[in-house]
């Protein structure tokens, strides 16, 4: 391909809205461009670069007896009533008619478009296992749209669901699979961290997501260095430190106008550890009143899940009132009408400050079971730098990471459901066991040029760069014309990718382009080096450029890609 055919265009500085590094260059460089709040156009620079991710996920999938199948993207919404997720997703999941006045959706996720295929094949244990997989466009109306590629509404995914006879075999294929991920990752430049995770609208009781870690992901992971015990912070364990101690009088203490955990201790000179924080959430039947030391936050997302609920809302402060309580001075002695759950950080320290449901005054000395009752103690506070590791007991750190992809562990939610049956050995009729696996395309291309970028734009790793070679004319004399023409010719008759910058401009402007572009090989066909016989030869993440003789150029080519 020549650059004065190439349908792109490179910016100069970066776009207002963009903040992430990928999204900047990817839009510098002329890869993407936005059509609408969270849906981009690919370039042909970026799809060539989605190609070749693309083509690793197949040959990986391949690698572990996937079969490739293409699914709709628009769906009756009977599937989705079917497995019970209709009612359960709401406004991400885009519902409309068609002109038949039927309820039809855009998928965000298919499983009830495989579990239905598989359901119409299925009938014996002798065909299972399997596992189909799809590159397909999905749609979710996020509300939460940002970084370029790295959020988006409208994506490309690799999605896989392998069926099994029982959890034994799924378990075995999981970790099949989880391999093969790691070595997508891998081939496509970014190392991943692996973290147990939340199954969220997808179900199951299993799911592990591979992260990539950066400063500008917005999902936190808690990960020790010591042992390796990595999971996403919504759900990870820690250990609490404990303080039991005999139990003291309760004491009602004046605390003017000191409401929050920080002001409270502050005022008392007590450690936050010594309080009790209570926050309130409620739902269509109930109010819920969660406690924990003063330190920790609530992780809405253990609480979710113990409660086997799909959403919570912040309570509102009449019903606190209501039930007894007084917000910014709240505690469950003497309130009613709340479901009250404890951590265990609650349940493993005696004597601590809560509120004593009066304006302005707290108790000293409060402990659970002799001073209120709860009705669950479980775990339900967030982990966080400092916490102790679960495993080995050293300190945890939080980090911020980037999701790259997912796998999940969905047992017989959505074959119980929509009839995906077996006959076992004993000929009964038992539902297929199920797993998924997720990876985003575009998410993952964005991810790598996280990793690899510079000052100067994106320095793609070799399995992904959108081509071999960056071949540019340093000059305008017909004779650098002619020599970059016939090796450019040279380099398509190998099998090389080559973008030959042919314009008419200046040689800064070239190679500041090529250094946005990020190709991973830069040759220039210049003057001083014609003269030697010879190209300047310069791979993009190094300082300079050496020369290599024409006749040798192929060749090269070819031993330098020889490991992507």
């Amino acid at each position: 391909m020549k650059v004065s055919q190439l349908f792109a265009h490179t910016l100069r500085e970066a776009p207002s809205d963009a903040t992430l590094p990928s999204h900047i260059l990817l839009l510098r460089g002329g890869y993407i461009k936005p059509v609408s709040t969270g849906i981009y156009s690919l370039l042909p620079l970026g799809k060539r670069v989605a190609r070749k991710i693309e083509a690793i996920i197949r040959q990986e999938m391949d690698a572990i007896d996937g079969q490739e199948v293409e699914l709709p993207v628009v769906q009756p919404y009977e599937l989705w009533k079917q497995s019970g997720r209709y009612d359960a997703i709401g406004a991400e999941l885009l519902r409309f008619k068609d002109r038949g006045d039927h309820q039809m959706v855009l998928a965000m996720t298919h499983e009830e478009a495989v579990t239905e295929l598989a359901a119409s094949v299925l009938n014996s244990y002798k065909q299972l296992p399997f596992m189909l997989y799809q590159i397909q466009t999905k749609y979710r109306d996020e509300v939460r749209a940002r970084g370029g590629l790295i959020r988006v509404r409208e994506f490309v995914m690799k999605d896989a669901y392998s069926f099994h006879k029982d959890n034994e075999d799924l378990d075995a294929y999981y970790e099949r699979c989880h391999e093969a991920y790691l070595r997508i990752f891998r081939r496509a430049g970014t190392e991943p961290i692996v973290v147990e995770s939340d199954t969220g609208i997808m179900g199951g009781k299993v799911a592990h997501e591979f992260m990539l870690e950066s400063q500008h992901g917005e999902d936190y992971l808690i990960i020790c260095r010591d042992c390796g015990y990595q999971a996403n912070a919504e759900i990870a364990e820690f250990t609490r430190s404990e303080n039991k101690e005999d139990a003291k009088e309760l004491e009602k203490v004046a605390t003017p106008d000191q409401q929050s955990i920080e002001e409270v201790a502050g005022f008392l000179k007590l450690p936050a550890t010594q309080t009790v924080k209570a926050v309130f959430y409620q739902d269509e039947e109930n109010l819920y009143t969660v406690l924990t030391q003063g330190h920790l936050e609530i992780s809405e997302v253990k609480l979710r899940n113990f409660l086997k609920v799909t959403a919570l809302y912040p309570a509102d402060a009449e019903r606190i009132k209501e039930s007894g309580m007084v917000p910014g001075y709240a505690s469950p002695i003497g309130a009613k009408n709340t479901v009250v759950l404890a951590d265990e950080s609650v349940a493993k320290n005696s004597n601590l400050v809560c509120g004593a449901n009066e304006e302005g005054y707290h108790f000293l000395n409060s402990n659970i079971n002799r001073d209120y009752k709860v009705d669950h103690i479980g775990d339900f506070a967030q982990a966080d730098t400092g916490s102790a590791c679960p495993k080995c007991g050293e300190e945890l750190e939080a980090t911020r990471g980037i999701e790259i992809g997912n796998i999940f562990k969905l047992g017989t939610k959505f074959s119980e459901s929509m009839g995906a049956n077996f006959l076992d050995e004993n000929g009964k009729s038992q539902p297929a066991v199920m797993g998924c696996y997720g990876i985003g395309v575009g998410r993952l291309l964005a991810s790598a040029v996280e990793v690899h970028h510079d000052d100067w734009g994106i320095c793609w790793p070799k399995s992904l760069t959108p081509y071999h070679v960056h071949l540019v004319t340093v000059g305008k004399k017909p004779e650098l014309v002619e020599a970059s023409e016939k090796l450019y010719k040279e380099l398509l008759a190998a099998g090389i990718e080559v973008l030959w910058d042919d314009r008419k401009q200046r040689p800064g402007v070239k190679f500041k382009d090529a250094d946005l572009w990020g190709i991973s090989l830069r040759i220039g066909v210049g003057g001083k080096s014609l003269e030697q016989g010879a190209v300047e030869w310069k791979p993009r993440t190094e300082k300079d450029a050496v020369l290599v003789p024409f006749e040798e150029v192929v060749a090269k080519i070819k031993d330098f890609y020889q490991d992507a």
